[in-house]
């Protein structure tokens, strides 16, 4: 396997900025961490032992390489383009974040912390940290939004079967965002033993780099696929953005390849013209701004004010988005588009019917532009899509918004008894 950190042309600067993006604006109490994490950091990635112990993980713990699939069926459907699924999903966990949270956690145990300290939305990052907590014997506390534990309550059983201690967030939106920000606060009251597992590629300098370069195994996997496969590399690569860690694990290892075409698909939810009922930041609504420790583009309210956000997905319902996809979004490397609810419950149907593969919500956006995409393109053009994770996470919103009467007759038989 080839070394998993790699080094981009679009790389962070030494005070950690991508362009004007990026950075470390946090409190002076987390200064110091932050710096003893960078220079950890710095010492791993060239340290073989760490690097072979983490190729390790993957492969005989996680299950890596993941399948780079052709969807036949899905071709034929759509007509146009080949497209080919990067199935995630089958990561141990079921998504992506395990590749970050192993990484991390290999990390934190070098530095000699003993807790680990997790925000999560889609609860998929939270069940990735509580698991590798219970694999390296850390104690765990996950931050979580009341409104996305009621929607992810089954990732939220998992956590605390892992001896993770889910916290609710009462606060703010109760959603991604405030937990972000319960998580912080945590680790400025427990920074000596605690390490901050972050998940995904943003926050304060050096994690967007840090969790870039963990996640950068989905492209170079990828690359060696498609090649052995098909004989070229693909036309366009296409994934799913909140923060963008799945994004960016993708795209990177193609940024010298300018016949590659990239396309993020953010949360249009209902509508990217009605405020607060989306979480498309380069679509309408977004602007420069500093939030929780990162410059980057953020949803903001005519004053200023962190918008509120909406998606069907819990992990892509957020106001901001990592400073390397606000760099690429300048520099129009990577074109960024959006998805609205209603075509993601479509496109989560569709891969199902044909392919027999439930994308995660997240995952679905992508498959949504791949819908709109394909049949646009030649037929000896070729899609990569990132399947980011699996769906069987949401059932519980899936069922509820396709009004699955029996689903629902289920549920209350269940909660009678």
């Amino acid at each position: 396997m080839e070394s998993i950190i790699i080094k981009t042309s679009f790389d962070a600067d030494a005070t950690g900025h991508f362009g004007q993006f990026g950075g470390r604006y946090a409190p002076e109490m987390l200064l110091p961490a932050l710096e003893e994490l960078e220079a950890a950091y710095n010492q791993a990635k060239s340290d073989p032992k760490f690097l072979d112990e983490l190729s390790d993980l993957f492969k005989n713990y996680d299950g890596r390489p993941t399948p780079l699939y052709f969807a036949e069926n899905l071709t034929k459907k759509l007509g146009g383009a080949k497209i080919y699924l990067k199935n995630e999903g089958l990561n141990h966990t079921g998504a992506h974040k395990i590749n970050h949270c192993l990484g991390q956690a290999l990390l934190a145990k070098r530095m000699g912390k003993k807790r680990l300290i997790a925000e999560t939305g889609a609860g998929q990052h939270g069940l990735a940290t509580a698991t590798v907590a219970a694999k390296f014997g850390f104690e765990c506390v996950v931050y979580m939004g009341e409104v996305d534990i009621a929607r992810q309550r089954i990732n939220v059983f998992f956590m605390e079967q892992l001896g993770a201690k889910v916290i609710p967030v009462s606060h703010g939106t109760k959603r991604l965002k405030d937990a972000v920000t319960a998580a912080l606060q945590d680790w400025i009251t427990n920074v000596d033993d605690s390490y901050y597992l972050l998940g995904s590629a943003l926050g304060p300098h050096p994690y967007p780099s840090m969790i870039r370069d963990f996640q950068s195994i989905i492209g170079l996997e990828v690359k060696e696929q498609i090649q052995a496969q098909a004989g070229r590399l693909p036309d366009y690569l296409v994934a799913c953005v909140g923060g963008g860690s799945n994004a960016i694990g993708l795209f990177n290892d193609f940024f010298e390849d300018k016949e590659v075409m990239m396309i993020a698909v953010e949360a249009g939810g209902r509508g990217v013209d009605k405020p607060g009922e989306h979480a498309a930041r380069f679509q309408t609504g977004g602007a420069v701004g500093v939030v929780e420790g990162y410059k980057s583009y953020f949803l903001q309210n005519e004053d200023g004010q962190i918008q509120s956000t909406h998606s069907i997905s819990a992990g892509l319902d957020y106001a901001g988005i990592g400073p390397e996809h606000a760099l690429l979004h300048d520099q129009k490397r990577v074109q960024y588009t959006f998805a609205t609810d209603k075509e993601v419950l479509v496109a989560f149907q569709t891969l199902a019917r044909t392919e027999g593969i439930f994308p995660a919500l997240e995952s679905a956006h992508a498959v949504a532009e791949v819908i709109k995409l394909a049949p646009t393109l030649a037929p000896d053009k070729i899609i990569v899509v990132n399947i980011s994770g699996r769906g069987d996470k949401d059932v519980f919103i899936v069922a509820k918004a396709l009004g699955d009467k029996a689903w629902l007759e289920y549920l209350r038989r269940e909660a009678g008894e």
